[in-house]
């Protein structure tokens, strides 16, 4: 058995798969997130441990006691500071705050050729700037620091004691060169930081030590090896078995992806392209993100009073009744891709007397399958083709909304088996790598096909006229927004 762990921004998921790959337990625990003031976004570093023990013990304890090895995957980005006791300094600073926006310029101007070794724009949701506005904002904390960690390797820390992380996971925080697969001097030295500060760094099929006995004997398992794991979306790829050039998948979970696997680095700052290393070695890879996918929708059924989130779903595809609403820009966190605007805001346009919270829902399904849409579209004008795109992350539960975001980018989608647990199935994957049994190439492949949805014409055309309208909107709004 091999288990793995996503810490996740809505809620922590554990699953245990068997010597054939196949998911035969699984187990969550939710978490919540914090937002104080306009453009933060905060979570409390030690809910994440908490929610990972909660969702490790609803897990079999027969199968917890087979498990061999763990994988960690997580939320990309997330500043946890801790001081020289590895106590917290303050909350984690999240992937989707905007409050560092400032701190992106003045790292471009003081530090010109940042994108030539990172390899991508500074922007408020990566690691650096969030710790250039500490410094400024909140100099006593940062005076404390003596170690940041990206969630998952927080989580990491209090299982094994290790100070470690991935290549995938780091290559967010912006104090990597992507292209080495090393930290930046250059770059930990802009922000204030050096690389004591900073975890050992592994390829995310390594091993980085071992469960802690005292965390071993209440999990009833064994001193097993930790693999370093991924970052959420990388550790994504590699359950959906997306390590080779051309193939890609969309990520529906709170935020929403468009990943596109290469074999060496390329890096694409028109935008705002994220180039990434993979979870694997001698990989790289580029992604679109959008801020708010599920997250929206989730957002617009508690607002029209659906009694469910599951619900909003099941209601849009029983009735079947695109572009019949207003136009729903989904930018509540701000944007990354294309716009690099952590000022973006949120807006139904075009509502009448007419509107229900059904047609509300199904905007907020198209809305944010134009925003993947736009990502799809730059990964596109990159030059690379794209051949085949899965889909993973909790959306993927909702067919009718895979109709929307086919049509709305005029490409088959691909469903496969696990495709809702995607980044912890592919951490449990790499937790099998980490002992050194298996080649990459025999582990990391494509689940079986559950099923595929083809673009419908009809819908095709309706959302390229609906997608005009919605690209005007975000200019229109934008300077109303700064």
């Amino acid at each position: 058995m091999y288990l793995g762990i996503d810490i996740g921004t809505s809620g922590v998921k554990a699953v245990i798969t068997d010597a054939s790959q196949t998911v035969i337990d699984q187990a969550s625990a939710a978490l919540i997130v914090a937002r104080p003031k306009p453009l933060w976004s905060e979570q409390d570093p030690a809910s994440w441990w908490h929610a990972v023990d909660e969702a490790v013990r609803k897990l079999d304890p027969k199968r917890r006691a087979a498990v061999r090895a763990i994988g960690l995957s997580g939320q990309m980005h997330g500043a946890t500071c801790l001081d020289a006791a590895d106590d917290i300094i303050r909350p984690a600073i999240l992937w989707n705050d905007g409050r560092s926006g400032g701190s992106c310029d003045e790292m471009m101007t003081d530090m010109p050729d940042l994108t030539d070794i990172a390899g991508n724009l500074a922007m408020p949701g990566f690691t650096a700037p969030k710790l250039h506005w500490m410094r400024a904002h909140e100099p006593e904390n940062f005076k404390r620091i003596s170690k940041v960690l990206l969630p998952k390797d927080y989580v990491r820390l209090l299982m094994s004691g290790e100070y470690a992380s991935d290549m995938s996971d780091s290559a967010g925080t912006l104090w990597m060169n992507v292209a080495k697969r090393d930290w930046s001097d250059e770059i930990l030295a802009l922000t204030g930081l050096s690389r004591a500060h900073m975890p050992k760094l592994y390829e995310g099929s390594d091993a980085t030590g071992t469960l802690l006995p005292k965390i071993a004997e209440k999990w009833g398992m064994s001193c097993v090896p930790i693999a370093a794991g991924g970052g959420d979306n990388a550790a994504g790829a590699v359950g959906s078995g997306t390590i080779k050039p051309g193939e890609g998948f969309i990520s529906l979970g709170t935020s929403g992806v468009v990943f596109l696997a290469d074999e060496s680095y390329q890096s694409n700052t028109d935008g705002a392209v994220h180039s990434f290393c993979h979870a694997l070695p001698n990989l790289w890879h580029r992604m679109s993100v959008i801020l708010s996918a599920a997250s929206a929708v989730d957002f617009v059924a508690r607002i029209a009073r659906f009694e469910t989130e599951s619900g909003l779903y099941e209601d849009t595809a029983n009735a079947r009744t695109p572009g019949q609403g207003p136009i729903f820009l989904p930018y509540l966190s701000g944007e990354r891709t294309p716009h690099n605007d952590p000022n973006a805001k949120g807006a139904f346009f075009g509502m009448t007397h007419e509107d229900t919270p059904l047609t509300l829902a199904q905007s907020a399904l198209e809305g944010v399958a134009f925003a993947l849409a736009d990502g799809v579209d730059v990964l596109r004008a990159s030059g690379t083709p794209i051949e085949t795109l899965s889909v993973i992350g909790g959306g993927s539960q909702s067919n009718w909304w895979g109709e929307i975001i086919a049509s709305a980018i005029d490409m088959p989608l691909t469903y496969r088996t696990a495709s809702a647990v995607g980044p912890a199935f592919g951490a449990a994957r790499l937790a099998r790598l980490c002992l050194g049994e298996d080649k990459i190439e025999e582990i990391c492949t494509p689940p079986a096909i559950s099923h595929i949805i083809e673009p419908d014409a009809d819908m095709r055309d309706l959302y390229a006229g609906r997608r005009e309208t919605f690209t005007k909107l975000y200019k229109a709004t934008k300077d109303l927004n700064s």
